[in-house]
């Protein structure tokens, strides 16, 4: 191939790339800051996702370009930790021993906006990686049931669980935490 056409078809590769997937950047970063807990690691992650966004954006044949990324953005995390961690210091999660049904059909960002902040973030920091990752991809991201089961290759069924066990956690920690609040209050 004459090098002005490669150089077209290159050019013409970094603008679908940056059209497609640059508007959903913020998001990466955000799940994997989620996820590694860590600035420097979710800076790492998102770099190196980015890069195995554009290295494979030829495999991309449209859909929801924002899914995508979340999922490669994930699957970096996943594949970075697996790396860097010892066997033992894996979360182990057992699905069946956790099961919960969630039976409130409540709105869910009505009761995550109604709490403080900072108790949300620190309550968030302690659910285990299945479940943080659902929560946040839910809440945070407003990602679909539809769509977080395609981020996590999960079954849907398995997404709302994890969606109600992450709940169920976030209420008892901020509720513990604003019972030990008010124990301190001067009245």
């Amino acid at each position: 191939m004459p090098s002005h056409f490669r150089h077209s078809a290159s050019a013409s590769h970094n603008a679908d790339f940056e059209a497609c997937v640059l508007p959903y950047l913020d998001a990466a970063y955000n799940l994997a800051r989620w996820l590694s807990r860590d600035d420097a690691d979710a800076q790492d992650v998102t770099q190196e996702a980015m890069l195995r966004a554009f290295r494979y954006f030829n495999s991309f044949h449209g859909g929801d370009a924002r899914v995508w990324l979340l999922a490669i953005v994930r699957n970096t995390f996943y594949s970075l930790r697996a790396k860097s961690a010892p066997d033992d210091a894996h979360e182990l999660f057992d699905e069946d021993a956790h099961a919960f049904v969630d039976e409130q059909p409540s709105p869910e960002a009505r009761a995550l906006l109604s709490v403080d902040v900072n108790a949300l973030q620190v309550a968030l920091t302690h659910l285990p990686h299945p479940l943080r990752e659902a929560i946040v991809l839910r809440e945070l991201e407003e990602c679909s049931y539809k769509e977080i089961a395609s981020i996590t290759g999960q079954k849907i069924g398995t997404v709302m669980s994890r969606l109600a066990r992450a709940r169920e956690r976030l209420r008892a920690e901020l509720s513990n935490t604003y019972t030990e609040a008010r124990r301190h209050d001067v009245r």
